[in-house]
């Protein structure tokens, strides 16, 4: 059970400043740059599905090293400040980008620079609370990250439609919160000691890795087969009749439900179990492309974008939250690592397949794929997940 009285925490809360101010200047840029992509450079919708699958992919490899060598030493805020620095410094430069394939390129390296910080991050995060709130402390940094996606699109709104800027100029501004999210890093998060792997060579498998882990990883990455960029979302309202000017505040909508919702959904499966977040989570995700499939009118695009962001309240902070709960301590980096892999994996065949599907068949028929693929991994999970029964009586192994 959660209690209540437990504390957070300086690394937790200072963690969750750096998601912040690195959120706002990702999200000033995020929902403006499909429409630069297809309006200002001519990228069709499958080569924006290849940009956004390559970029994850890369960056989900790069999860899995980083957090298996985090494991073997003791220093992991090294490895999330050079995540950190890379990403402030490059993504700026998409202003002055003039193809698509350079943006392609920026995105890249931006994600690497994710890719070496988020798993080591995360085990930095588990290891600084005590067990009973962790699914509260995922909760909550994924809340703080979620705010910064609420006030980047906002600030980018307002630069556009009060300062008349081009778009270019408000991707040039993202380089302050970037680097204020890097001071912070650097000033007010602490590593905390961890307990090392073994000598020897390093292990990516492992039998203390079991059965049970790799179940609940094949189930989430079929699920993300479905799971297509969000960028996709911001063309379909686009076709619904939300103007670009809106993009933003309509993206800043989402992330402002995904906020709301991310504490309380953490610490909720604390009390009840992670597995009927989960599932509930995806079935919402099922309904919700279910819906814009067949939606027609811009309204519909604000109240779908509303719903779409409980789904991510519901299951970011506690998917990781399993993972750590059903592997041992000295493997949560590993663990994690694998867990942003089998996300990221499958984020490239999942964006060409759903951008594929939209240039041949339309905007309907990709997301109802999407919906199917979101249904049958819920009955996966309902399958093999962990109760919450044994997650409770084991805290941390399997």
């Amino acid at each position: 059970m959660t209690d209540g009285k437990l504390k957070l925490g300086r690394n937790v809360i200072s963690l969750g400043a750096v998601s912040f101010f690195t959120d706002v200047a990702s999200e000033m840029m995020y929902p403006l740059l499909p429409v630069f992509l297809a309006s200002v450079l001519g990228a069709s919708a499958s080569f924006i599905g290849v940009i956004e699958g390559t970029a994850e992919s890369v960056a989900a490899l790069l999860k899995l090293a980083s957090g298996w060598w985090s494991d073997r030493v003791k220093s992991r805020k090294g490895l999330v400040l050079v995540g950190y620095v890379l990403a402030s410094v490059v993504r700026p430069f998409t202003a002055a980008t003039h193809t698509a394939a350079q943006v392609l390129g920026i995105r890249v390296t931006d994600r690497i620079g994710k890719g070496i910080r988020s798993t080591p991050r995360d085990a930095l995060i588990a290891e600084s609370v005590d067990p009973s709130i962790r699914g509260r402390a995922f909760g909550f940094h994924s809340a703080a990250d979620n705010a910064g996606a609420v006030v980047g699109p906002l600030i980018a709104f307002g630069v556009l439609y009060y300062w008349h800027t081009p778009l270019r100029t408000v991707f040039w501004l993202t380089a302050i919160p970037g680097g204020i999210a890097v001071l912070v890093l650097w000033f007010f998060v602490k590593d905390i000691p961890h307990a090392v792997t073994a000598e020897g060579r390093p292990r990516l498998f492992g039998a203390d890795l079991s059965g049970r882990f790799w179940a609940y990883l094949a189930v989430v990455f079929a699920f993300t087969l479905g799971n297509s960029t969000d960028a996709f979302l911001l063309l379909r309202a686009r076709q619904l009749g939300v103007p670009i000017v809106l993009a933003p505040v309509l993206w800043a909508l989402l992330n402002f439900v995904k906020s709301a919702t991310g504490t309380y959904g953490g610490s909720l499966s604390d009390r009840i179990g992670r597995k009927p977040l989960i599932v509930g989570g995806w079935l919402l995700y099922a309904a919700v492309y279910l819906a814009f499939g067949i939606a027609h009118t811009a309204w519909q695009a604000w109240v779908l974008f509303a719903v779409y962001g409980v789904f991510y309240g519901m299951t970011e902070g506690t998917e990781k939250a399993m993972v750590v709960d059903i592997v041992p301590s000295q493997r949560k980096g590993t663990a994690l690592g694998w867990y942003n892999l089998a996300i990221g994996i499958g984020a490239l065949p999942a964006s060409l397949i759903f951008g594929a599907i939209w240039d041949r068949a339309g905007a309907p028929g990709a997301f109802m794929f999407g919906a199917a693929m979101a249904f049958v991994a819920s009955i996966g999970m309902m399958l093999v997940g962990p109760s919450s029964g044994q997650q409770q009586r084991l805290p941390g192994r399997l």
